[in-house]
């Protein structure tokens, strides 16, 4: 059963970001569920809207649960959302560690919207090392190598697939939706938050 549904998660599983800017670019929507029914989702955002999705008849699920620096590793894929720079080293807001079946997924370095100036890097961790108190980790992407400084304050997530149960109302969520030409919003993956996680992505 485990095999079939990380078939299914893997099969159903858009990248997480794509390093090249689409044609028509994905809508980020972070928040909290107001209601789900049926294929509709409902989503309170950040800014207090409203905002619709339809999902796709096989949408799938993924649970981000709390992880630890300790479970990154050398040779961990890995995103991370970085906001300025310290001692030359990027510093990391979040890090989301890759099961190894998405080895690859959005790999590279590029703009993102989580904060202003905010980046996004997918890569490869090639080492990691201790420095006052913090770990700065080296990763490597097709083209480019950066360090990362991954402080006490970096929350690190780990996910899995989950259950649509666990969309209930008021639980923290991430989605990457697609604007159709009509203006609504289609999504195929809802990312929510376990054991009080918010999605920090």
């Amino acid at each position: 059963m485990t095999n079939i549904l990380a078939g299914l998660f893997l099969a159903a599983l858009p990248a997480v970001v794509l390093a090249q800017a689409p044609a028509n670019p994905p809508v980020r929507i972070r928040g909290t569920i107001e209601k789900l029914e049926g294929q509709n989702l409902t989503i309170k955002d950040r800014s207090g809207q409203s905002v619709s999705v339809k999902l796709a008849d096989n949408f799938m699920v993924v649970g981000l649960f709390k992880g630890t620096v300790a479970d990154i590793g050398s040779g961990k894929f890995i995103g991370t959302t970085t906001v300025g720079e310290r001692d030359g080293a990027l510093v990391a807001h979040e890090v989301h560690i890759f099961p190894e079946n998405m080895r690859g997924t959005g790999e590279g370095h590029y703009d993102w919207d989580l904060k202003p100036k905010s980046k996004m890097t997918n890569a490869n961790v090639a080492k990691i090392v201790k420095m006052a108190g913090d770990q700065v980790m080296t990763v490597q992407y097709k083209g480019g190598e950066k360090q990362i400084l991954v402080t006490k304050d970096t929350v690190v997530v780990t996910y899995k697939p989950v259950d649509k149960s666990e969309l209930k109302p008021g639980a923290p969520v991430f989605v990457i939706a697609q604007k159709q030409p009509d203006g609504s919003l289609t999504a195929a993956r809802v990312n929510v938050g376990m054991n009080g996680q918010v999605p920090p992505m």
